[in-house]
C-alpha cells in the first residue's frame, strides 16, 4: 500500500535562499509516515498509551530539485519492512502535478517497550501488515 499526503509549504520552512530547508524533509517523511499509519488505523498515541515508543534509527534523503514557498506537494509513502519489530519506509516528493522528484529518502523505526526493543503485540501488528 503506497499513501499520498497533500503539504503546503509555510514561510517557516523554507531558508534565507528562500528554498525549503533540507531538515524540513525529514518533517515531511514523519507526516508522510504518521498518515500512513493513520490509514491502517494505527494511531501513535495509542502505542504510546501502552508504552510503545518506536524511535527512529536510521533516516536518509536525497535532494534533486528545490520546492519553494507555497508549493503544494505530495508525499508518497512505501512501506519497506512492516514486521513486529521495526517499520521501514521509502518516500518521494514531488510538486502537485509535476512527475519530477524533488527529494527521496528512507527511514527507520523500531519498536520499544521500558528503552529495550520488543515485539509489536498482535492488536497492533495485525493493523500494520495491512500495510503490505
Amino acid at each position: 500500500m503506497t499513501v499520498k499526503t497533500l503539504y503546503r509549504v509555510k514561510f517557516f520552512d523554507t531558508d534565507t535562499m528562500g528554498v525549503v530547508h533540507h531538515s524540513n524533509y525529514i518533517r515531511m517523511f514523519e507526516t508522510g509516515r504518521v498518515e500512513f499509519l493513520r490509514q491502517l488505523d494505527l494511531t501513535l498515541t495509542e502505542m504510546m498509551n501502552d508504552g510503545i515508543l518506536f524511535p527512529i534509527v536510521d533516516i536518509g534523503a536525497k535532494f534533486h530539485a528545490p520546492a519553494k514557498f507555497d508549493d503544494e506537494l505530495e508525499i508518497e509513502t512505501i512501506p519497506e519492512a512492516l514486521t513486529r519489530a521495526k517499520m521501514q519506509f521509502s518516500y518521494i516528493v514531488r510538486r502537485c502535478g509535476d512527475e519530477k522528484i524533488l527529494a527521496e529518502g528512507t527511514s527507520t523505526n523500531v519498536f520499544t517497550c521500558d528503552g529495550k526493543i520488543c515485539r509489536l503485540p498482535e492488536k497492533f501488528f495485525s493493523r500494520l501488515v495491512k500495510g503490505l
